[in-house]
């Protein structure tokens, strides 16, 4: 394995890092962006016992890398039984959504800061029998500790942006000493092999599959309140605005007063990514023309509610099914945008604004299908949406966006195939 001067460095500072990091989870914990009953986790101590036999333990960075694992591990433990699944994720958004949506014998860990003696009381406690990164979130310590024990490492569902990677160029030493340390890895897309591969990753370990998010299942939906809302709903005009950010609320806000010009019966259900901005949001609504009622309050739409903020965490897969037109936030503003095969899946279509870098080859291909339309302004979002309240051009656009969700759902196949066969090799003994 190649020397990095740079890592050796890296990793003596960690070693002695404990008093920083306590400093900036104390101000992470005052900013609202960690959950003080769990706040041990990020030290490296269990929240739970450490069940008996196998597991294998997965690495996402936030909600939607994690989402994207929802459906390979429920296959894994479906074949088998006597594993458990360790998840661990960084943010406290995450882990609301995956102790709600893990299936059985899984469970969910804040992964602990990237200090030596914090992993090192995370490792020696789970022994985690092999462990799977996703996407490209590369926390030294936590690599060169895992590796140190031989326990095996695979990445899956790569993907890197130029960013990351021009970043990791000027520690290109460091970067090849890490990713050298992956047995196997699966990446989305051309791109991101070919940023793997100038960063150190051997060529005959690295394999263009796509992305998982192609394989998941739809998002889940609450059966008996998706009828009771369409009932209410009664025919209503409807479009979606999901998962917006700060900056993109008032173009939607825009475009739709704009729309309802053409259309005055139209609802917009507007889904922020982030539902504890929905005061915020709220207060931004109160002061246009449109009338509102809030989910989080308790109420429903009534005939006469022109916006219906939906601040709630978990739902999105009810509101695709009952909107025929959703615009994928996260893309009018440098976010980088969201996952289109959402809406996809579920039979809506999509609408996104230009940032879509975090899923540049997904909309390539749903643009090349005319399978999605980009908006670039508040006036080109409503005209967007007057044009798609005819049926037929949604169905149309919707259906072909699901035959392009559909057509890489075998991403899972292989990421299945590779992970029991790296678990059934005999194990290496730790030196």
């Amino acid at each position: 394995m190649s020397f990095s001067p740079a890592l050796s460095i890296y990793m003596a500072l960690s070693a002695r890092a404990s008093g920083y990091a306590e400093r900036k989870l104390a101000a992470r914990l005052d900013a609202g962006k960690e959950d003080a009953e769990r706040l041990d986790e990020r030290r490296g101590i269990a929240g739970r016992p450490r069940p008996d036999g196998p597991l294998i333990w997965f690495h996402a960075a936030s909600v939607g890398e994690s989402l994207s694992l929802l459906e390979l591990i429920r296959r894994m433990a479906d074949e088998r039984p006597d594993a458990h699944f360790l998840v661990t994720t960084g943010t406290v958004t995450s882990a609301e959504v995956m102790a709600a949506r893990l299936p059985k014998n899984a469970f969910h860990q804040f992964v602990p800061v990237d200090v030596v003696p914090y992993i090192r009381r995370f490792l020696d406690y789970w022994k985690p029998d092999m462990a799977i990164w996703t996407e490209s979130e590369f926390w030294p310590a936590l690599i060169c500790e895992t590796d140190a024990r031989n326990i095996p490492m695979v990445l899956i569902n790569a993907r890197m942006s130029k960013s990351s990677h021009d970043r990791w160029r000027f520690l290109r030493g460091m970067a090849r000493n890490l990713v050298e340390r992956f047995g196997e890895a699966h990446v989305q897309d051309d791109l991101t092999a070919g940023y793997l591969r100038r960063l150190g990753l051997p060529a005959d370990r690295l394999h263009v599959t796509g992305t998982l998010k192609e394989g998941a299942a739809a998002l889940p939906c609450d059966e008996d309140e998706r009828t009771r809302m369409a009932s209410h709903l009664n025919g209503r005009p409807v479009w979606l605005a999901a998962s917006t950010h700060e900056g993109e609320e008032e173009k939607v806000l825009e475009a739709h007063e704009a729309a309802l010009r053409s259309n005055p019966r139209l609802l917009l259900v507007l889904v922020p990514r982030h539902p504890h901005r929905g005061d915020e949001i709220a207060g931004m609504i109160g002061q246009g023309k449109c009338t509102m009622a809030r989910r989080s309050a308790g109420e429903i739409p009534a005939p006469d509610t022109q916006i219906y903020l939906a601040d709630t965490l978990g739902e999105l897969g009810l509101w695709y099914r009952l909107a025929p037109i959703s615009f994928v936030g996260g893309s009018m503003e440098p976010i980088g945008g969201h996952n289109p095969f959402e809406p996809a899946a579920l039979g809506s279509a999509i609408l996104h604004g230009p940032y879509v870098t975090n899923f540049v080859d997904i909309f390539q291909r749903l643009t090349e299908a005319q399978a999605s339309r980009l908006v670039s302004s508040p006036a080109s979002l409503a005209e967007a949406v007057n044009d798609l309240l005819n049926p037929d051009k949604a169905a149309a656009q919707a259906h072909a966006a699901w035959e392009v969700c559909s057509s890489g759902a075998d991403a899972t196949d292989r990421a299945l195939d590779m992970l029991f066969e790296k678990l059934d090799q005999p194990k290496r003994i730790a030196s």
